[in-house]
């Protein structure tokens, strides 16, 4: 059975873990390793357990915790080339931890599947996951500024969706961010807007997807229930309702339970 759990969702820190009960994996590492082991730890795990590390790209929010986290396991880092690139420029002693791909690319870690998809962000080469263990498929599509084309083919077949709901549009016009701040924010290489989650989250339903995520909420600049009203509003006009899809937001310093994929 394929579960997952976010550890950390929001601008301060991402981390989430995806697990078949025998083959563990991070997705990001954005808050201290400290606070990723009592995470795994309130679920079972340990560091040790952890398989690899899947990284979206080298913002802070993604990647803090990779030096210390790097010499308390040995998991290895997957990503795409430009962004291993950006973080061995960073950290020494990443090198040989490394194993780089193009997006699009498939591989496997001891037996799940996973898929990349490149997103639109500003940096260097942002990418999109997705985890199956050929049963059940996870999605996660967040830190990109437009939805892309093929995040939406890898919803097909997906049964749940960690997806982006980053800003309310007006909340981010009042708000306290100078307007070039905002500009990149709402931008094609900024974040997805509550509104913009929900397109995407409505396509995923339309797919079979039965279960969404809410995540990457910005603390300056959305709220849950906005996000949710957002979601169920996209999904309505699919003529799907929430009993139809499970929604959920993710806490932006709390870690989750295991939820089933």
């Amino acid at each position: 059975m394929l579960r997952a759990a976010t550890l950390a969702s929001g601008s301060s820190g991402n981390c989430a873990v995806v697990s078949d009960g025998r083959v563990h994996i991070l997705i990001d590492a954005g808050i201290s390793t400290r606070r990723i082991a009592q995470g795994l730890k309130d679920l079972g795990l340990e560091l040790r357990h952890i398989s690899g590390v899947l990284i979206t790209h080298e913002h802070t929010d993604h990647v803090a915790a990779l030096p210390v986290l790097c010499r308390q396991t040995a998991a290895p880092l997957y990503t795409a080339e430009g962004t291993a690139v950006q973080l061995c420029g960073r950290w020494s002693g990443l090198v040989e931890r490394f194993r780089v791909f193009e997006p699009g690319q498939r591989f496997a870690i001891q037996g799940l599947e996973i898929g990349t998809f490149p997103t639109s962000h500003d940096c260097a080469r942002p990418v999109g996951f997705s985890v199956s263990d050929g049963k059940q498929k996870l999605v996660l599509c967040t830190d990109t500024g437009v939805i892309p084309p093929q995040a939406l083919e890898e919803l097909r077949g997906a049964h749940t969706l960690i997806g982006e709901f980053n800003y309310d549009p007006e909340m981010l016009r009042t708000g306290p961010y100078p307007i070039h701040l905002q500009n990149r924010i709402r931008g094609d290489r900024g974040h997805l807007s509550n509104e913009m989650g929900g397109e995407l989250a409505a396509w995923a339903g339309a797919q079979g997807t039965r279960r969404v995520v809410l995540a990457h909420l910005s603390q300056e600049n959305n709220r849950p229930r906005l996000a949710l009203e957002a979601a169920r509003k996209a999904l309505a006009g699919l003529g799907l309702r929430e009993g139809d899809v499970e929604l959920a937001a993710a806490p932006r310093s709390e870690a989750t339970d295991w939820f089933e994929v």
